[in-house]
């Protein structure tokens, strides 16, 4: 498996832990103060999930790049 599909599937995945922690985010705002660790738990995903994206994002642009160049 090459490195960009690699890259996609780490994105679909990391977009379902990101949607999970926003979910026990919420769960747990509605029974009460929340602990620091469950208010700041999706922001790892998130960050790395905009890294992925941005990744993807330019890559075509890249490989437009190349073939004009070629």
């Amino acid at each position: 498996m090459n490195i960009n599909a690699w890259i996609r599937r780490t994105h679909r995945w990391l977009s379902i832990v990101f949607t999970l922690t926003v979910i026990a985010n919420f769960v747990a705002m509605a029974l009460g103060e929340p602990p620091a660790f469950v208010v700041y738990a999706p922001l790892l995903p998130l960050f790395l999930l905009l890294f992925s994206g941005l990744y993807m994002f330019v890559l075509p642009y890249v490989a437009g790049a190349k073939r004009v160049h070629d």
